[in-house]
């Protein structure tokens, strides 16, 4: 039973964004180098995978420990697992998960450092600190939770990936970067909609909770038109291959979930598809950036 329950609050569905992200930062690495390490690429996604694990199941255990779990109406998209709800002797076990798969991003970090110096440690002091951080202090803080996900997802992840693969940083992964930031912002920013009531109760304080749903979804909105504005920008100025213009497909699943938050935002029970939509754009949208972006070069 133990194992099932540490299985779950890995919460493995969600873990598809990690390689997502990943393959951005390996197709710039293509793009601007002609060749990479494909070794060096497992490494880069274990590390990845390791600290979503790490911050999936710390905040499960947090979640379970400050009694959230016990209040939240979970969704197939948000909420958590509810795993420790009923296996609560699993806490643990969660807990130590949750430490060993951090040790593991840690000595990824630590072999590529190693390899290529301290130019990676910003980007890996960052990541840490957003992971610990993100359920006890970041959820406190409207803005700094707004904007968490994305950096760990998009400049972070990306960038560090362009890095290990290449040894430098280059301007096309940051620039790239900053498609998946605005998309998983938006991918964790609806997923709050469903759990106010519940997160409220125990002190925190997103976006939803501080200035309401319907201003939640302008910032949606907002975060989405930049995104496709990235990519006509990308195309135009920026080194992306005229292929790239095909990322504005996935990204019209963003605009279903923004139009959904429009019209179902203070309907709980009728917003399951919109948080589907949500999740296909922030997931799809970097695959097909990376594919153009290999294809295209």
């Amino acid at each position: 039973m133990t194992l099932y329950t540490v299985v779950r609050s890995m919460r493995l569905p969600f873990l598809v964004l990690t390689p997502a992200c990943v393959l951005v930062g390996v197709a710039t690495a293509l793009a601007t180098s002609g060749a990479v390490a494909w070794l060096d690429v497992c490494l880069a996604l274990t590390g990845a995978l390791a600290a979503h694990i790490g911050v999936n199941t710390l905040n499960e255990y947090q979640d379970f420990a400050s009694g959230l779990d016990a209040l939240t109406v979970r969704t197939p998209f948000s909420g958590g697992s509810g795993a420790l709800v009923t296996d609560p002797g699993a806490a643990t076990a969660v807990r130590w998960v949750a430490i060993l798969s951090l040790a593991v991003t840690v000595l990824v970090g630590s072999y590529f450092m190693a390899r290529y110096g301290s130019a990676l440690l910003p980007v890996g002091v960052l990541g840490l600190a957003t992971i610990v951080l993100y359920t006890g202090w970041l959820n406190r803080r409207p803005w700094l939770c707004l904007v968490a996900p994305g950096l760990a997802f998009g400049p972070l992840m990306v960038m560090g990936t362009h890095f290990v693969l290449t040894g430098e940083y280059s301007l096309l992964a940051a620039f790239a970067s900053l498609i998946p930031f605005f998309l998983v912002n938006n991918l964790l920013l609806l997923n709050q909609y469903p759990d106010i009531k519940a997160d409220n109760q125990v002190g925190r304080r997103h976006l939803p909770i501080v200035y309401g749903r319907r201003f939640s979804t302008q910032v949606y909105g907002i975060q989405l038109g930049f995104a496709a504005l990235l990519v006509l920008a990308g195309v135009a100025a920026m080194g992306l291959p005229a292929l790239s213009l095909l990322v504005l497909l996935p990204l019209g699943a963003g605009a279903l979930a923004w139009m959904g938050a429009r019209r179902r935002g203070e309907q709980p029970a009728a917003f399951q598809k919109t948080m589907g939509w949500n999740v296909v754009a922030a997931v799809s949208t970097p695959v097909v950036l990376a594919v153009t972006l290999v294809a295209g070069s």
